[in-house]
């Protein structure tokens, strides 16, 4: 039996994140409820989206809350009516903690949209935690080929990434861009390649850019710099309102740019003539569980290469200083087994 507290990293109320504001120390360890299973956590990546609830970009649901929604490890404990097959599993933790599975969104398929939505580290405790609780029917498997903190950032950035995909209609063998390069990115630009697409990186960071030659973009630039020809499709990963305008600007006619962004700064005015052409413009909205149970397969296929750097559960803070600061090679992830 676990012991009845945990250590975790709470935050009890959004401020910068150079004031660390996340406190580490112990906490009552969960119990699961029904339909829920209690999860002993290995590791949980730490994604922009944590550090936009850390500093309040996203106004708080739950405080004080545990941040961390890529979460992987194993089930210790069930909760009545989950099937007795999960017990000891490893298993994933996405963003997407539940949907209602009724209202219109989620008829038609949309979950990532239900309007009742919940989601993990914002409106339910998440992974900065030695144990952390899930609904059974959300949580997804991890491919083998993973070990712990390699699969940890797959759950999310990855996922949405592959979403982004999705969402921007990419074909085989078409150019894409992606604008802004990191966790989810380098991801992307693995699955983007595995279709035989050539990828263009528009990126600030040297180090950065680096990582995208050596995963096997076509051509990598600073920001301004123009791509080789025109982009069919574009991601835009920087919360960037003119990096938006950028993307618009870098692809062809009849092409579309998606945002793969919860928070970002305002859109800059632009001419009509930067989304003329039937240039269309989308957004990014979440997750499915379709889509992380894809995207996983799809990574193990491959294989993607995960980059990553691991903090300990009390480095909770720095990464998201770090994180903030641009100075992580890719994803971060905080190792706690």
């Amino acid at each position: 039996m676990p012991s009845p507290t945990m250590r975790a990293a709470c935050l009890p109320a959004p401020a910068p994140i150079e004031t660390a504001p996340l406190v580490i120390g112990d906490r009552p360890t969960p119990a699961p409820g029904p339909g829920e299973v209690r999860i002993r956590v290995q590791a949980c990546g730490v994604c922009h989206t944590d550090l936009h609830i850390a500093e309040g970009d996203l106004p708080p649901h739950r405080s004080p809350v545990i941040p961390g929604h890529q979460i992987v490890g194993l089930v210790d404990a069930l909760g009545t009516g989950v099937d007795a097959a999960l017990a000891g599993a490893r298993v994933g933790v996405t963003w997407l903690a539940w949907a209602d599975g009724d209202c219109p969104a989620c008829r038609r398929g949309d979950e990532n949209l239900c309007e009742r939505v919940q989601f993990t580290g914002y409106d339910v405790d998440g992974g900065f935690a030695e144990f952390a609780l899930a609904r059974a029917a959300f949580v997804v498997p991890v491919p083998v080929r993973f070990g712990p903190d390699e699969a940890a950032p797959l759950l999310c950035g990855g996922a949405i990434g592959y979403r982004a995909l999705q969402v921007a209609g990419v074909q085989p063998g078409e150019w894409l861009g992606l604008f802004g390069f990191g966790a989810s990115a380098h991801l992307a630009l693995q699955v983007a390649r595995h279709r035989g697409c050539q990828v263009a990186v528009v990126t600030r960071g040297a180090a950065h850019r680096a990582l995208a030659e050596d995963l096997g973009a076509h051509w990598v630039g600073e920001p301004g710099a123009t791509p080789p020809r025109p982009l069919d499709r574009a991601i835009v990963f920087a919360p960037s309102g003119q990096v938006v305008q950028d993307a618009l600007r870098a692809v062809r006619p009849g092409g579309t740019v998606a945002i793969n962004a919860i928070a970002m700064d305002a859109l800059p005015a632009m001419p009509y003539a930067t989304i003329y052409g039937e240039r269309v413009l989308r957004s990014v909205t979440n997750l499915t569980r379709a889509d992380a149970r894809e995207f996983l397969a799809t990574a193990a296929e491959i294989p993607v290469r995960v980059e990553v750097e691991m903090f300990p559960l009390e480095g909770a803070n720095d990464a998201l200083q770090r994180l903030k600061a641009r100075t992580l090679r890719a994803a971060a992830v905080l190792h706690l087994t």
